[in-house]
């Protein structure tokens, strides 16, 4: 069920969320979700904290994710997914929008805008999507003074230090980067594009006791893996972080190329929610309710006299 402008809120911050469900037993999963109807629908299936996704995003803008989009362009499908559920979100960070006074800044306005956690990786810009080819990488020290930075701005954020190194540099110098940026701050560490069950495997062997994400995208470099195996490989969390977009994407595609040819969508009901299945998802009637509830017609009871 939405939450209704009016319905109680959590009082707990975001962050705090965030973490407390990282501490119960078992893998979070984090489907990705930057629209509020996605994150709806998502909530509406059981999960209990969503993805943003910088590719998703920036491809819902018609741009490639290359590091172009902004922070308040990000902030914009924050407030949207936060407002809508509720559900603590991770959001990824790109490389920080800048330097360390730059991620600051997109701590706090992540915050402000409901966020529950970050996620910042060790690229340069223009970066590239985590599984594609010739990625050029910050300095561990710079990379380091960044986390140092989201760590100093936070009030509650959970902050997870993405390492892009096993590529070009490989297992060793990423974990050697891991655990530079746990002391300088991270929270967490996401390992990205390990391209067997066997690396992530021992990417978490020698990383005891640390909270690990995985990133499960298809048409990249991992192999498709279930929650459970990545549960059982020694993850704390795993996204599927442009899956629906993807499919949404398609189906837009099928839709398009259908009326072009046909004239209309008449041929296309089956596959489309109805408009009460719409309603009910993003609670149309609650909200006719509270406004009918606040805005009643008074009737006057008689004239004022003359003065």
């Amino acid at each position: 069920m939405p939450y209704v402008i009016g319905a109680d809120l959590p009082s707990q911050p975001a962050g705090e969320r965030f973490r407390a469900l990282l501490e119960r037993p078992g893998i979070l999963r984090m489907p990705g979700a930057h629209l509020g109807l996605a994150a709806l629908l998502a909530q509406k299936q059981g999960f209990e904290a969503l993805y943003l996704s910088g590719a998703a995003m920036s491809a819902t803008m018609g741009l490639p994710d290359l590091g172009m989009i902004t922070v308040e362009d990000v902030c914009f499908y924050i407030r949207q997914v936060a407002r809508a559920t509720a559900l603590p979100v991770l959001v990824d960070g790109d490389t920080g929008y800048g330097e360390a006074l730059n991620v600051m800044h997109m701590v706090r306005a992540f915050e402000d805008a409901g966020a529950g956690a970050v996620h910042l990786e060790d690229q340069l810009l223009p970066k590239k999507c985590g599984h594609l080819n010739d990625k050029k990488l910050a300095s561990a020290e710079d990379m380091a003074a960044k986390v140092a930075a989201a760590r100093k701005a936070r009030r509650h954020l959970y902050i997870i230090a993405r390492t892009d190194a096993v590529a070009s540099e490989g297992m060793d110098a990423a974990v050697d980067r891991a655990k530079r940026y746990l002391e300088a701050g991270a929270d967490a560490i996401f390992p990205e594009a390990l391209t067997t069950r066997e690396m992530f495997a021992e990417f978490a062997r020698r990383m005891p006791g640390v909270k690990l994400l995985a990133n499960m995208t298809e048409f990249g470099r991992t192999p498709f893996l279930t929650a459970q195996e990545f549960e059982a490989l020694g993850y704390a969390m795993v996204i599927w972080p442009v899956s629906h977009l993807r499919v949404a994407a398609k189906a837009w595609e099928q839709l398009y190329a259908q009326i072009a040819a046909e004239g209309g969508a008449h041929n296309a009901l089956d596959r489309m929610q109805t408009r009460a299945e719409l309603y009910a998802t993003i609670g149309y009637h609650a909200y006719e309710e509270l406004d009918a509830s606040l805005v009643k017609t008074v009737i006057p009871e008689g004239m004022p006299q003359r003065g």
